[in-house]
């Protein structure tokens, strides 16, 4: 094709192929430029950026945690805390677990991901899982209360399920239909009563499709959860579902939000855990949308407090069961009237936030996130411990930038 601003006919002539400078001659360059040192050469590496969105929702999720926890023993009580309760139980652990299987989905088995699943999952698990059983013994005044690796107690049992589905990501990818086999397996955990308490199979089991659904997500998904018309709809579908919880909640058996039973262990018979399960897992998906719909795409005050959850998930829970154990809400019957439910519900918020500040996770680095080069070989490169998280992600899950976190749970 012929340049239109020459004169027709007339050809430019063909550059000189470029020449290489011969040995030891510098390579010519304009006047006036600089020398360049190879050690003053910039590091154009492109370095991953972390979504304020997926931080936000993560601190939400995680203050809607703490909070679940702190209605628990006014639902009792009062039947305006147990509709929340039954609201918050339905969305906040399903949007942790779609968070971590979203930031999972490039986890494999190479050996850096593997250190990293270990240092970040499976070291936080024997540690706070050692420290739950010790602090029960003391707080609860049980010293026969076994140590067990086997039987997670109370919130380790998130850790178990993130080691166990991360390792079978390499099998959802590659079924055919990932989703419904996991809520078919899910179906058959829920009236399984012979499972057991061993490592929690129930809960990893019953809670396994909303790993699944976030491992096959893409990020038009989210967008699509987070347009306008999502957002005003979630306003009416958020009302119904607390008037429905107000109306369930004398009525319902609130252990069904927990997914740790099967429907005969709650006295119910096996085919309502076949209705349970698919019902549940239907209102915790629509909510969970609704849920994402209002968290915000910018950066906040909080966002940073994002990369702290796991840290902030662990550490609450000995709050969350000392008040228990130490009596709290019968000896100060005032928590269960209206102002002190709102008292609790700020307190449980302003600790969960402490808990995930930066403070708090160089503090218990140690635990959390253990670098243990010790314990590795060196690979190919002379790295041990390098690349992502155990969620496949550049450290954005529950911990660190969706870390497992509860990649956490969360």
């Amino acid at each position: 094709m012929t340049n239109s601003l020459r004169p027709h006919g007339q050809q430019r002539a063909p550059l000189p192929p470029a020449q290489s400078p011969a040995p030891g001659v510098p390579s010519p360059r304009p006047p006036g430029t600089p020398h360049a040192s190879p050690a003053a050469a910039p590091d154009v590496r492109p370095v991953k950026q972390r979504d304020a969105f997926f931080d936000n929702a993560k601190y939400l999720a995680i203050v809607f945690v703490a909070m679940g926890h702190a209605w628990e023993p006014l639902t009792d009580h009062s039947r305006a805390a147990e509709a929340l309760y039954m609201v918050v139980y339905t969305f906040h652990m399903p949007a942790f677990i779609i968070i971590s299987g979203y930031f999972s989905r490039s986890f494999d088995m190479r050996p850096d991901r593997l250190r990293r699943l270990i240092t970040g999952v499976v070291v936080p698990y024997v540690l706070f899982e050692v420290a739950y059983s010790l602090f029960k013994r003391w707080a609860d005044d049980d010293p026969s209360h076994p140590i067990s690796l086997l039987d997670p107690w109370y919130l380790t049992w998130f850790l178990v399920a993130l080691f166990v589905w991360r390792m079978t990501v390499p099998l959802w990818k590659a079924v055919r239909w990932p989703v419904p086999l996991a809520l078919a397996i899910a179906v058959l955990a829920s009236v399984s009563p012979d499972i057991g308490d061993d490592l929690d199979l129930q809960r990893v089991l019953q809670f396994l499709p909303f790993f699944v659904v976030g491992l096959f997500m893409k990020p038009e998904h989210f967008q699509l959860m987070r347009r306008r018309e999502v957002r005003i709809l979630s306003v009416p579908v958020l009302a119904v579902t607390l008037a429905f919880a107000y109306w369930a909640g004398p009525r319902m058996n609130s252990a069904w939000f927990y997914h740790r039973d099967s429907a005969q262990e709650l006295g119910a018979p096996w085919w309502a855990g076949v209705v349970m399960t698919l019902a549940m897992f239907g209102c915790s998906m629509v909510l969970t949308s609704c849920f994402f719909a209002w968290v915000p795409r910018r950066k906040m005050w909080f966002t940073v407090l994002g990369a702290g959850t796991l840290y902030g998930y662990l550490l609450h829970g000995f709050l969350a069961k000392g008040s228990r154990f130490w009596g709290w809400y019968d000896e100060y019957t005032w928590l269960n009237h209206p102002v002190g439910e709102v008292l609790v519900s700020v307190f449980a918020a302003a600790v969960i936030t402490a808990l995930c500040t930066p403070v708090v996770q160089r503090m218990f680095r140690f635990a959390m996130e253990p670098k243990m080069e010790w314990a590795f070989k060196r690979d190919a490169t002379g790295s041990r411990a390098s690349g992502p998280s155990p969620d496949g992600s550049a450290r954005q899950d529950l911990a660190r930038p969706v870390g497992p976190g509860i990649g956490i749970s969360a």
